[in-house]
């Protein structure tokens, strides 16, 4: 049974104050942390969201290497920063398949992976990828098993654990094992009830975008995700800050703007493809300050994961 939010947030081993601006942090892949060292140091920096395939850290079924969580955290905890695990169970390129190889090969599966389309930014053509076919309920236990396994390692030694983004625009080519818009989002849901399960101490965040099958809340998908949230002291986030963006303004964005200061944590990223939309108002690229503004006064956002890439970090 879930705990309520009063206990939940009582028992948090990292709080968040209150501040004016949302707190910056940073956000990469894996192998990210040695090449942005320098980034990393800087003084405003408060930690890095790093993203970790399922396949790196489960190699073979019940296996679990999570040498590469004990390594962020040995070059971050003597610089101060905290650290916050994405696990990820969906990829963006036709080759990336990262999930165990014996949840692609086992038919109890339902073939692990089912192909999606991806819209990567402003003006960027449709790329193909992968999405873990997580309303199989045997692959959704092992997921599950897996953020069990985190739990009993990292609980309160990160910050924050997040689950990917809600956003999956299945391929109709091709067959979807099974796949159902509302068991696509009870298997959301029942991922997000076993994490905050597990993690006690370490906040929980599931970054919402978009659903499959829904436009405007129409099925109510996006209603109840906030509102089992608000309830059950999950925070929520997403991939991209894109200020008045019209599709985001028909999904996510009014939920954010609805349910602030209703949530332990709200933490949103300004990732690669988010530099790639121009702001309407000049016609160049959002200025920092604009993304900060936005995200601030309109989404109630706490932390900002920051690209690596941003212009103003580069200089």
């Amino acid at each position: 049974m879930i705990r309520p939010i009063a206990c939940l947030l009582a028992a948090l081993l990292f709080s968040l104050p209150a501040r004016a601006a949302p707190r910056t942090f940073l956000y990469m892949p894996a192998d990210g942390l040695a090449r942005n060292d320098a980034v990393i140091r800087r003084p405003e920096v408060e930690g890095v969201q790093v993203v970790y395939s399922w396949k790196s850290l489960e190699p073979a079924q019940g296996r679990y290497d999570f040498g590469a969580i004990d390594a962020a955290l040995a070059r971050l905890e003597p610089l101060g920063k905290a650290l916050v695990i994405q696990v990820q169970d969906r990829f963006f390129s036709p080759t990336a398949r990262n999930l165990p190889d014996y949840l692609l090969t086992n038919p109890v599966y339902g073939g692990g992976l089912v192909a999606q389309v991806d819209r990567p930014g402003q003006g960027k053509p449709l790329a193909q990828g992968w999405v873990a076919a997580q309303w199989n309920p045997a692959l959704r236990a092992r997921f599950q098993a897996l953020l069990a396994a985190l739990a009993a390692r990292f609980d309160g030694r990160v910050l924050a654990v997040t689950l990917p983004e809600t956003s999956a625009d299945l391929d109709p080519r091709q067959p979807n094992s099974g796949f159902s818009c509302d068991a696509y989002v009870d298997a959301t849901l029942d991922n997000l009830a076993a994490a905050r399960r597990a993690f006690t101490r370490s906040q929980v965040v599931q970054y919402v975008n978009f659903w499959p099958c829904e436009w405007g809340d129409d099925h109510h998908y996006m209603s109840r995700l906030f509102a089992f949230a608000a309830a059950n002291g999950v925070g929520l986030g997403g991939p991209d800050i894109v200020p008045g963006r019209k599709a985001q303004l028909a999904n996510a964005y009014p939920f954010f703007n609805r349910y602030k200061g209703r949530l332990p944590l709200v933490a949103m990223a300004v990732q690669e493809p988010t530099l790639t939309y121009t702001d309407p108002k000049t016609g160049k690229p959002f200025t920092r300050q604009a993304l900060v503004d936005y995200a601030e006064r309109y989404l109630g956002v706490d932390i900002i994961f920051w690209t690596p890439a941003a212009p103003w970090l580069r200089r």
